[in-house]
């Protein structure tokens, strides 16, 4: 968010969208989380308006959209943002208590947990069906 309204005051917006057009997604997680200026909302719609049917934009919150008015600070943007973005999307609504909750209250019954008693976790992506027909896989991904 910092580097659109750097850019923005720099009068370099269009340039740094145009630069995170080559990304086919970009993940914006915890919209909402965090109360930010109008600037940076106005700066946040400008990218979500020019990647709109042209490339993926991977977005959570925990709001519903009927709160997103607090995200956006106007009911005519976020309308717009909101339009823009289930449209041609997949949503998935999670009703389900928080994982890092639900391990807080593990850790508190259950003092066994300690780095040297924790089994070694092994990492791995998940990777896409594009991948799997032969396109490029991005840093850090790995085919299962």
């Amino acid at each position: 968010m910092q580097r659109l309204l750097v850019a923005k005051r720099d009068l370099e917006l269009h340039k740094l969208i145009n630069k995170l057009g080559c990304y086919d997604a970009i993940v914006i997680d915890d919209i909402g989380y965090i109360q930010h200026s109008r600037d940076e909302m106005e700066v946040l719609f400008t990218l979500l308006a020019d990647r709109y049917e042209r490339a993926s934009v991977m977005l959570t919150s925990n709001l519903p959209f009927s709160q997103w008015e607090k995200i956006f600070k106007d009911p005519m943007t976020t309308a717009a943002a909101i339009d823009r973005l289930v449209h041609h999307s997949i949503i998935l609504e999670l009703n389900v208590e928080s994982y890092r909750l639900t391990a807080a209250r593990g850790k508190t019954s259950d003092q066994s947990d300690t780095p040297r008693n924790r089994a070694p976790v092994k990492k791995r992506r998940r990777i896409t069906r594009h991948h799997e027909q032969g396109m490029p896989i991005h840093r850090g991904a790995t085919r299962e």
